[in-house]
């Protein structure tokens, strides 16, 4: 069984991108991530201890999208993957989706981003 936590619409302010003035400047990004896991147990003890804690998740996604200046959006959505599979066991696969709103394009438009998936690996 696979159930799915959501966190949608988290803001941080961000160096990446190819362009001079972003990695200097920066501008704003949105994270959006679905995490895959079994939450049957904590549905039934209703004990933080047997699901993935929002909290934990949130502080580990914004260090590993800061962390580092990418220039694209596709490596800095990869190591927000990378980093929530290596923290939570818990998590079978996660889906990440980062807007970037801002995006130095020369057109009229509402929304720029990638959406990654990536599974845990079996051992």
């Amino acid at each position: 069984m696979t159930d799915t936590i959501f966190i949608t619409g988290v803001v941080i302010h961000a160096r990446h991108g190819v362009m001079e003035h972003e990695t200097e400047v920066g501008q704003r990004f949105v994270i959006d991530l679905e995490l895959a896991a079994d939450l049957s147990e904590s549905s039934h003890t209703d004990r933080l201890a047997d699901t993935v804690s929002y909290s934990n998740v949130v502080a580990t996604a914004t260090a590993a999208f800061k962390h580092t200046n990418y220039k694209l959006l596709e490596r800095a959505a990869g190591a927000v993957a990378e980093a929530v599979l290596a923290a939570f066991p818990r998590v079978s696969a996660v889906k990440v989706t980062v807007h970037k709103p801002h995006a130095p394009i020369a057109a009229i438009f509402e929304d720029v981003g990638v959406v990654l998936t990536r599974k845990r690996q079996a051992p």
